[in-house]
């Protein structure tokens, strides 16, 4: 066909196509989106923000953010030697498709569904929930689908894990309605369980109302699956929750008036009528209970994650946001309140339905987040805040107990010096060769759950004496061993030591420093010991940068 002949059928089917409707505008990728958002964030507030992030800086940043650990020595050399253009979004798809962001993941929310002390003493055990939920993010299970599961709890906290969500609340259907809106809505609706709530739009019948619909639910035994107990959610066919007014105008013995289940800003429950003669069910150890012939459980479950929900996607776009940039668009995450508005509505709203079109992809919505420029922005600036509220700099933020263990183990190359140490992580000794309780007790909480940290005497105590010398070890294949066999001039073995445990090559001063303090006659190991000991408990190795 000749040139201008191509040319005119282009142009008659492009305007075929404005004509009937079908020409659709690709859409932004949601990187470039967020970047436009914070930039024009930063010209109206006049902030002058951050360079981008050195590839050292970015490496240990996101290694940390997507699998929960650091590079070993290998890959941040080859990573920081590589020249090639597109080498960090090339390393985000590795890390995303590699096993350990499916943990990661699990042990982020893990912490928002339970935290270290949960409610109920069933769910301190909880080792089928956290199998289950890494799981989830290994298949890439649309968001919307876990938490429907979570909140229709079918089957058992060993084997399917999900329920154990709901069981940490057993007869406590308002601290369950009170998570459930919180974590997966993003809604504060504690003050209305005693009152009216003075800022926002929420009443005591909205709470009750949202309550009611876990009125029914208990928890049964089945048994055991090796340690770990077997529960399963059953839900009556009868109970309500009985509404006796706000909490300064209680009376001994007032009675109330049953509330009935009503969607938050929404309708009542359209529930069938129900037979005179039904009662409630005596449950029993052992035998699984009946599911009821209806049931407000798991009409609560659709409502949460149906499309026309005005909070559920919006949530998990703030909430995962974040994750990865150190406050929400709205800040707290669980405060999406008319009160409390969003720094920059355009990036939640864009978000938000890219989130949706995409069907609740989490993997697609980091890897988006985290290929930005304002994910990749430097940690230096003028802001002192640990998570600047216009994403100047990026936020500074202590590691968890998780990520502490095992950046020690990728530091020292531990693996390669216990043959004992798969079997035992196989097993679910998660902290090995340390101490979970020490570990948990002195490292668990580095945050207040605003972001600042709260380390003290307690934790400066624990780096020193607490044990974490088993992690650094002199065995063969370990870093020690390996530095003090090598053959190598010192200055390389200092690069080989700063490349193992801070993911970065040292300074002129700092290999200067390093080299007269190592080149010792007759020391051997000791010197050595003592420069990973002061690396892996310094200030830099405590936190992401």
């Amino acid at each position: 066909m000749h040139a201008d002949s191509r040319c005119t059928v282009r142009i008659l089917a492009l305007g075929f196509a404005l004509f009937t409707g079908i020409f659709v505008q690709a859409e932004t990728p949601l990187r470039d989106v967020i970047d436009r958002e914070i930039q024009a964030g930063w010209i109206s507030k006049k902030l002058k923000p951050a360079p981008p992030a050195s590839d050292a800086v970015f490496l240990r940043r996101v290694y940390l953010d997507l699998v929960g650990t650091i590079p070993t020595h290998d890959q941040a050399k080859a990573f920081l030697d590589d020249t090639s253009a597109d080498k960090r979004s090339k390393l985000i798809d590795q890390l995303l498709d590699d096993p350990r962001f499916a943990r990661h993941q699990g042990d982020v929310w893990d912490m928002v569904l339970f935290g270290r002390n949960p409610p109920g003493f069933d769910a301190r055990n909880r080792d089928g929930f956290k199998r289950w939920i890494a799981e989830q993010f290994i298949k890439n299970t649309p968001w919307d689908q876990v938490v429907k599961a979570m909140l229709l709890a079918e089957g058992n906290t060993a084997d399917d894990g999900a329920p154990m969500f709901l069981v940490q609340y057993r007869r406590k259907p308002e601290a369950a309605v009170q998570a459930i809106t919180q974590k997966f809505l993003g809604v504060q609706l504690q003050c209305a369980r005693c009152h009216d709530h003075p800022y926002d739009d929420w009443t005591q019948l909205d709470f009750y109302g949202m309550a009611a619909f876990l009125a029914r639910i208990d928890v049964v035994e089945l048994g055991k699956k090796g340690k770990e107990k077997k529960l399963v959610i059953g839900e009556q066919p009868v109970g309500d929750i009985n509404f006796t007014g706000p909490a300064a105008e209680q009376t001994p013995g007032k009675k109330g008036v049953p509330v009935k289940p009503k969607f938050l800003h929404g309708k009542s429950l359209d529930e069938p009528k129900m037979d005179k003669d039904v009662k409630e069910i005596k449950f029993k150890s052992g035998t699984p209970p009946p599911k009821p012939k209806f049931s407000r459980k798991d009409q609560l479950a659709k409502w949460v994650v149906a499309e026309n929900n005005p909070y559920f996607a919006r949530a998990l776009a703030n909430r995962a946001w974040a994750q990865f940039l150190g406050r929400g668009i709205v800040h707290p995450v669980d405060d999406m309140s008319a009160s409390n508005k969003p720094t920059h509505p355009k990036l939640l709203e864009a978000i938000t339905q890219q989130l949706i079109a995409h069907k609740f992809d989490v993997k697609w919505l980091i890897r988006e987040i985290v290929n930005s420029e304002a994910y990749q922005i430097g940690e230096t600036g003028d802001a002192t805040e640990a998570a600047p509220q216009w994403y100047q700099r990026a936020r500074i933020r202590p590691l968890s107990a998780e990520e502490m263990t095992d950046t020690w183990r990728v530091a020292n190359n531990y693996p390669a010096t216990d043959s004992k140490f798969k079997e035992r992580l196989e097993k679910g000794d998660r902290y090995y060769p340390l101490t979970s309780g020490y570990v948990l007790r002195f490292l668990g909480e580095p945050a207040n759950g605003q972001g600042n940290f709260q380390g003290g005497l307690h934790e400066h105590l624990f780096l020193n004496n607490g044990g974490i010398s088993k992690v650094l070890t002199t065995g063969k294949g370990g870093l020690v061993h390996t530095i003090v066999n090598s053959k190598e001039p010192w200055p390389k073995r200092i690069d080989h030591l700063f490349l193992s445990v801070l993911s970065r090559y040292p300074t002129d001063a700092e290999r200067e420093k390093f080299v007269a303090y190592m080149n010792v006659e007759g020391r051997k190991d000791t010197p050595v010991r003592e420069a990973v000991w002061a690396l892996m408990t310094c200030s830099e190795f405590r936190f992401n940068h």
